[in-house]
């Protein structure tokens, strides 16, 4: 409950602050008048859009990969067992980078106009999950320990090969996008990206709350989950399937944002212990009320030029992490 009122507030804040704020009562006026139909006085017309048509979906598509990123992230450590394991360990991100370059550099899917770079990132992911997947795989079995590996084979390989397109690149000026849209960015955020993202966050974080137990099970080890008749590599396909839509659908529309599903899981863990019942019910909000500060400090601490949402994660998720490693009571799954 606490968490939910923060996050009600935070975006409520974030949605009024930025390079020109606006008084909170007036954005709450203006957000009333959107829900409700009411209108809006010609006086205040480009301010009403800026908080409708700017701020708004930017700040909400902030708290839907946060807390997708987050829930991921919960997954992909119980299913991989490796408390270093993110959503970005199986090189779905740098999969989705590939993607977003090789659209911005070579003019590709042109057809699809503002959502041709989105829809090449999340092209790349699914193409990177399925070469993980099929990499890793060996008699339908999946190892936790190949997996990983694997994935992050595949990711030193696509940020190769992201790395020659850029080089390659005759437009100075698509290199510079590309490479900011890859430390993440929530600057293309519209009404039209949010159905999609906050429908596949939503069932997604759903699903891997009902398989919360399955997932204590998985983090025991292969060997007592199938002693409880669990099949772990029939649960770590359908965990691997879900994991790579979330994060193919966030990345697309964010780019690659660091940090974010390693360390939240294992600041929740702390706080309520391992059950991934309460993990999954805690993790998402936490996740999404980090993000919507981070969003917030990358477009006004240097304000107007913004911040890549990557350093700002990376240079509070690092010393975090070191902090909570070095804890002498902490070890990965709780206390």
């Amino acid at each position: 409950m606490v968490l939910v009122i923060l996050l009600v507030g935070s975006v409520l804040l974030a949605i009024s602050l930025g390079p020109a704020p606006v008084p909170p009562g007036d954005t709450a006026r203006f957000l009333w008048a959107a829900l409700s139909g009411g209108r809006v006085a010609a006086a205040d017309a480009t301010t009403y859009q800026i908080i409708w048509e700017i701020r708004t979906p930017r700040v909400l598509l902030a708290a839907l990969v946060g807390a997708g990123l987050s829930a991921v992230g919960v997954a992909i450590q119980a299913m991989v067992r490796n408390a270093l394991a993110d959503p970005f360990v199986l090189g779905i991100s740098s999969g989705a980078s590939v993607g977003a370059v090789s659209v911005t550099v070579t003019g590709g899917l042109a057809g699809l106009g503002i959502y041709a770079v989105s829809t090449g990132a999340f092209a790349g992911a699914l193409l990177a999950a399925a070469l993980v997947y099929l990499a890793s795989s060996r008699g339908g079995a999946l190892s936790p320990l190949r997996l990983v590996l694997t994935g992050v084979t595949v990711s030193f390989g696509l940020q190769a090969v992201m790395s020659v397109i850029i080089y390659l690149a005759p437009n100075s000026e698509a290199t510079s996008t590309v490479l900011y849209w890859t430390m993440g960015s929530f600057g293309a955020a519209s009404w039209a990206a949010l159905p999609v993202v906050a429908t596949v966050v939503t069932l997604g974080a759903v699903l891997l709350h009902r398989r919360s137990r399955t997932l204590d099970v998985l983090a025991l080890g292969d060997e007592t989950a199938a002693s409880l008749g669990v099949g772990p590599d029939r649960h770590r396909r359908l965990l691997l399937v879900l994991a790579s839509l979330m994060t193919g659908v966030m990345v697309a529309v964010s780019g690659a944002i660091s940090f974010v599903g390693l360390v939240m899981p294992h600041l929740v863990r702390l706080v309520v212990g391992a059950g991934h019942a309460r993990v999954l019910a805690i993790a998402p909000l936490a996740g999404a009320l980090f993000m919507v500060w981070v969003d917030l400090i990358a477009r006004t601490l240097v304000a107007p030029r913004e911040l890549p949402l990557g350093a700002i994660t990376a240079l509070i998720g690092v010393p975090v992490f070191i902090v909570l490693m070095r804890r002498k009571s902490y070890v990965f799954g709780g206390r």
